[in-house]
């Protein structure tokens, strides 16, 4: 993976980003959603989010507590050297770091689940993914701690405790399992529909034609979108807080901005648009590139 220096697109929304002129790359994406590699699990203030979500990870990685009154769920552990720092989050803001007792994840890369083991050592929470990402998760050893596999899921499948339920949802193409997990929140008399992204981005070098080892990556993106765009949200969360927009939201919500800045319908429906025209982009060159 290619990290580069923050650029200025990080600075925008992402609505803000969709609008520009200039057309973003592979690398775009990368440097929005990471930024410097060694700033990547800077603490970020954590958060209530919406009802009973809370953000818990660092500036550049999404992770969420769900907090129930019969547990909570941790979503995203990312690298095992961020997990200190998620429980630093999760114990400023007044929950206890072994109440959590399932942990679930976006998809098989380090910087969202590496820190799996160490999580289940502290906790001994219930370690659950998608059946297509198990075989790149079993060669995920930090320290040579095998991989927790408590539970395998399946497309559809649904995670309840303590009255959350959540759906998991197959979206690949960025891993062959990449999950989107969606939950059905009450808040201030309301319920909205909350959506997690996994990931939609094509990483700088994927191959999308001509892949051995991943021969239908390609029309994994397709169906991706598809079902990305089949779902209603009106909270847009992500593996990766750039890809909605946290940082700008966090900033309205501590101005004391009327109404929730995280229900963002539109902000969903534009980084679907930003993730598939990148793909379409990256495709056709290398399309044209084999022929």
């Amino acid at each position: 993976m290619r990290y580069q220096t923050l650029i200025p697109l990080l600075a925008l929304t992402v609505t803000a980003i969709a609008q520009t002129a200039v057309p973003m790359t592979p690398e775009d994406l990368i440097a929005r959603n990471l930024g410097p590699r060694d700033h990547v699990n800077d603490p970020f203030p954590p958060h209530k989010v919406i009802g009973n979500i809370y953000f818990v990870g660092p500036h550049a990685l999404g992770s969420y507590l769900i907090v129930t009154g019969e547990g909570d769920i941790l979503i995203n552990t990312d690298f095992e050297a961020t997990v200190p720092v998620i429980r630093a989050s999760v114990e400023k803001l007044g929950f206890k770091f072994t109440d959590i007792k399932i942990v679930l994840g976006s998809h098989a890369h380090s910087d969202h689940m590496e820190g799996d083991a160490m999580v289940k050592e502290l906790t001994a929470a219930r370690v659950m993914a998608m059946e297509q990402d198990i075989p790149a998760l079993e060669k995920m050893r930090p320290g040579g701690k095998p991989h927790p596999i408590d539970r395998i899921l399946h497309d559809g499948d649904q995670v309840s405790l303590g009255g959350s339920t959540l759906t998991a949802h197959l979206t690949p193409g960025h891993t062959k399992g990449c999950t989107t997990w969606t939950m059905k929140v009450p808040d201030g008399g309301k319920t909205y529909d909350v959506v997690i992204i996994g990931s939609m981005g094509v990483n700088p070098g994927v191959q999308l034609v001509n892949n051995k080892d991943y021969p239908q990556i390609a029309e994994d993106y397709v169906r991706t979108y598809a079902v990305m765009r089949s779902l209603h949200c009106d909270v847009p969360l992500a593996s990766h807080p750039g890809m909605y927009g946290m940082e700008q939201k966090y900033a309205r919500l501590k101005s004391g901005e009327a109404g929730n800045p995280f229900i963002d319908p539109a902000g969903y429906k534009t980084e679907i648009d930003v993730n598939e025209s990148v793909f379409k982009r990256v495709l056709e060159r290398q399309r044209a590139a084999a022929q």
